[in-house]
C-alpha cells in the first residue's frame, strides 16, 4: 500500500514511521526545507524514544521517504492522511482549520484514481464532510472518500502507543471501498488482535474530543481532591490507589502534579468547549475542568512561596524539568511556562534543568539560568522545585543536593520523593496531597 503523509509534526511523524514500519510505503510531505533535510539524514526535530532507530532503519530500506513538493509525493497513493496542525485559535479557544483546507486545496489537482483522504489531526465534529463537500467542489470528477482517524499517541510512550493500541477508530460512512483500504493499512495491527473500530465520521471526531476531555477531568479532579487531602489529613496516592483499583475508574491520569499541558488537552478541551456551546448544548463540567486547570498552575506558584516562608524575593529557585510531562521535549501549554514567569515577577532569581526541553525552553523562558544537570542548579539555591517528574531525578543524590542548597526548602510537585526520606537529610520538604508524618 502506497500511503502519503502531508504534515511531519508529531503526529504525522510519528504515524509515518510506524507504518513503515509496517511494510507499507510511505512519502511524508512537510513545506519546512530544513526539516526535511533533516529527516533524510535520519535526524528528528523532535525527542520520541525510539523513532529515531525506526527511522534511520525505514530510510535505508526506501519504505519511507520525505518531500516538500507535493506533485512528487502524491502520485500513486492509496491513502492520504492529513496530519497538519490544528492549533487553538486566538480570540475564541476553537481549532483553527485553516492548514486543513489549505492542505485540501493542494491536493485536490492531483487526485488520480480512487483516493481515500484521512483526518490523522484532531478536528471538531463536522471536518471530514466539510472536507469533502470543499473537494467535491474543487473536483467533482475525483472520485475519492473522506475518513477520520484520530490519533491517540501519548508523548514519550507514542511507538509502543502506535504499535499496541487500546483500539484504532476509524470514522467512514457508506463507503465499502473506504473501509477496505483503512482495514488494509491496519491489517498488521488486527494480526495482534487489536480492535479496529469503525464508526460514523462525526462520532470518530467527537469521541477524540471525549477521550481527551475526560482524560483531563481525571487529572484536574485527582488535582482537587489532592488539595482536600492536604486540609483533611489524608495520603493522595493511597485515595488513588484505592479509588483506581476500581475498573469502573482505572488507575491512569490519578497523579496530581501542577495541572495539566502539552499539545492536545488544552487545545482539545477548549476546542470541544466551544463546539458544545456552538450546537447549544454546553458542557458545563468540562468548562470546570478547564478553569480548574488555569488556576491550578497559577496556584503552584503560591505554593512555592509558602514553602519559601512567604517569599521568594531574591532567593535563588532551582527548577527541575520544565517540560510538561517527562520523555518529550515539548514546552506545549507546561506548567512551567506560568508558574516560572511568576517566580521572576515575585523577585526569584531562578535556575533551571531539563534533561531534553531546554532548546525548545530557552526562547518561551528567557529570563532565568540555563543549567546541565539538577545538582548545577541547586548550586546556592534557596529552594529546589521538582516540576516534572523525570526518571533521573527519582535517583536524585538528596545528600549531594542538600551540600549544594544555601537552603533547606524542597518543594516536589510530583511526589517524586517519600517525605520521611527528604527529610532525613534536613529538607523542609512538601509535596502534593500527602501528610508530612507519611512513612511508607
Amino acid at each position: 500500500m502506497n500511503i502519503c503523509m502531508i504534515g511531519a509534526g508529531y503526529v504525522g511523524l510519528v504515524s509515518a514511521v510506524c507504518f513503515s514500519e509496517f511494510g507499507w510505503t510511505v512519502n511524508c510531505i512537510d513545506k519546512d526545507p530544513e526539516k526535511i533535510a533533516a529527516l533524510k539524514a535520519g535526524q528528528i526535530p523532535i525527542f520520541e524514544p525510539g523513532l529515531e532507530e525506526l527511522l534511520v532503519r525505514n530510510t535505508e530500506k526506501r519504505r519511507i521517504q520525505f518531500f516538500t513538493d507535493l506533485a512528487s509525493a502524491i502520485r500513486n497513493t492509496d491513502l492520504i492522511f492529513l496530519a497538519v496542525g490544528t492549533p487553538m485559535r486566538r480570540g475564541d479557544g476553537y481549532a483553527d482549520l485553516s492548514y486543513v483546507f489549505k492542505a485540501v486545496e493542494e491536493i485536490a489537482p492531483h487526485l488520480t484514481g480512487y483516493t481515500v483522504i484521512t483526518t490523522k489531526s484532531t478536528v471538531p465534529v463536522g471536518t471530514s464532510r466539510e472536507i469533502e463537500r470543499r473537494l467535491r467542489a474543487l473536483r467533482p470528477d475525483a472520485d475519492f472518500a473522506v475518513c477520520s482517524n484520530p490519533e491517540f499517541l501519548r508523548e514519550g510512550s507514542a511507538i509502543q502507543d502506535f504499535t499496541h493500541p487500546d483500539r484504532v477508530l476509524v470514522g467512514v460512512d457508506d463507503d465499502e471501498r473506504a473501509r477496505q483500504v483503512m482495514e488494509r493499512v491496519y491489517e498488521p495491527l488486527r494480526l495482534r488482535n487489536a480492535p479496529i473500530i469503525f464508526v460514523s465520521r462525526e462520532s470518530a471526531e467527537l469521541a477524540k474530543y471525549a477521550a481527551n476531555a475526560f482524560l483531563a477531568m481525571k487529572i484536574s479532579f485527582i488535582n482537587e481532591l489532592a488539595d482536600a487531602c492536604d486540609e483533611l489529613g489524608a495520603n493522595v496516592q493511597e485515595v488513588a490507589t484505592a479509588i483506581g483499583s476500581d475498573r469502573r475508574i482505572g488507575d491512569k491520569f490519578l497523579h496530581p502534579g501542577p495541572g495539566y499541558g502539552g499539545s492536545c488537552f488544552p487545545k482539545d478541551v477548549s476546542a470541544l468547549i466551544r463546539t458544545a456551546r456552538e450546537a447549544r448544548s454546553p458542557l458545563t463540567l468540562i468548562e470546570q475542568v478547564e478553569k480548574v486547570n488555569t488556576e491550578r498552575k497559577i496556584a503552584m506558584a503560591a505554593r512555592i512561596e509558602r514553602a519559601a516562608g512567604g517569599s521568594v524575593r531574591n532567593k535563588v529557585v532551582a527548577v527541575f524539568g520544565v517540560t510538561f510531562k517527562p520523555n518529550t521535549d515539548d514546552m506545549r501549554d507546561a506548567p512551567s511556562l506560568v508558574i516560572v514567569p511568576l517566580l521572576a515577577e515575585r523577585g526569584a532569581l531562578v535556575r533551571a534543568y531539563d534533561p531534553q526541553g531546554r532548546k525548545q525552553a530557552e526562547p518561551l523562558l528567557p529570563d532565568i539560568a540555563w543549567c546541565e544537570s539538577a545538582l548545577e542548579a541547586a548550586e546556592g539555591a534557596d529552594v529546589a522545585v521538582v516540576m516534572t517528574e523525570w526518571n533521573e531525578f527519582r535517583a536524585l543524590d538528596l545528600r549531594a543536593l542538600k551540600k549544594q542548597m544555601r537552603g533547606n526548602v524542597l518543594v516536589d510537585l510530583r511526589n517524586v520523593f517519600r517525605p520521611d526520606y527528604a527529610q532525613q537529610f534536613g529538607f523542609s520538604y512538601s509535596s502534593i496531597g500527602r501528610p508530612m508524618t507519611e512513612t511508607a
